[in-house]
C-alpha cells in the first residue's frame, strides 16, 4: 500500500492531497496542467519536500513531518521516468542502462538487463546515443534505466507528453507490460484518459491542488 498525505505551498499554489492506492498495476494522477500531480509525485520520488504531512510504502515511512523523516530519493528505492527522458548525451544506451542498474547493491538486482531490453525492444539500439534515436527510442531507453534500479514502485511523470500521436501509440504497449511482466507497480501522471483507458489505470482525479473523488 502506498499511503500519501501531504500539504505544502510552492509560491501561490497550495498542495493539499491524500491518496491510498494498492502496489499492484496502474495508479493515474489524472488532471488538468497545473493541478498539482507533478508536484505531488516529485513529493513520493523525494525531489520535493513538503511542508507537512505523511508518505509511507508498504511497511516504511518515506517522509513524515512530525517525526523529522525524510529519506532522500536514493533511499527510497523508487524508479521515475521524466517527461523528457533526461538520458546521459554522452553514453551509449548499453551505457545509459548500466547506470541504472550501477545504483543498486548487486544483492538487490532483482531485474537484469537482459530481461529489461528484451521487454522495451531496445537491442538494436545499444550502441546508439540518445541523439540518433527518436522521441519514443528515448522513453523505451529512459524507462528501460529506470527499471534497471529494481524499484518497489515506478514513478512515471507525463512520459509520453513529449511524443507525436504515433510515438505514443508505439510506447503505450510497452507501459502496459510493465506491472504484469516485472511486478512493479507504477504510478502514473497523465491529463489523458486514452492514456488510462490503455494502461487500465485506477484513477486518482486532481484539481486545484486537491485529490477530489
Amino acid at each position: 500500500m502506498l499511503e500519501v498525505a501531504i500539504k505544502t505551498t510552492l509560491g501561490d499554489f497550495t498542495l493539499d492531497a491524500g491518496f491510498k492506492a494498492m502496489c499492484r498495476g496502474v495508479t493515474a494522477l489524472f488532471g488538468p496542467s497545473g493541478s498539482g500531480k507533478t508536484s505531488l509525485i516529485k513529493a513520493i520520488a523525494g525531489l520535493l519536500r513538503a511542508d507537512k504531512g505523511q508518505i509511507k510504502l508498504e511497511d516504511e515511512t518515506l517522509f513524515d513531518s512530525d517525526r523529522g523523516i525524510n529519506l532522500p530519493p536514493e533511499r527510497r528505492g523508487l524508479g521515475y521516468v521524466f517527461q523528457e527522458g533526461r538520458l546521459f548525451p554522452h553514453l551509449s544506451v548499453r551505457s545509459n542502462l548500466l547506470y541504472g542498474m550501477k545504483l543498486v547493491p548487486p544483492q538487490n538486482r532483482r531485474i537484469m538487463t537482459e530481461q529489461v531490453i528484451e521487454l522495451m525492444d531496445i537491442g538494436r539500439l545499444l550502441d546508439r546515443r540518445p541523439k540518433n534515436l527518436s522521441g519514443g527510442e528515448k522513453q523505451r531507453v529512459a524507462v528501460g534505466r529506470a527499471l534497471l534500479t529494481s524499484p518497489r514502485l515506478l514513478l512515471m511523470d507525463e512520459p509520453l507528453a513529449s511524443l507525436d500521436q504515433n510515438r505514443k501509440e508505439e510506447l503505450l504497449p510497452f507501459l502496459a507490460k510493465l506491472p504484469r511482466e516485472l511486478d512493479i507497480p507504477v504510478v502514473y501522471v497523465t491529463h489523458s484518459q486514452a492514456e488510462i483507458d490503455a494502461l487500465k489505470a485506477k484513477v486518482i482525479p486532481i484539481k486545484e491542488g486537491r485529490v477530489v473523488a
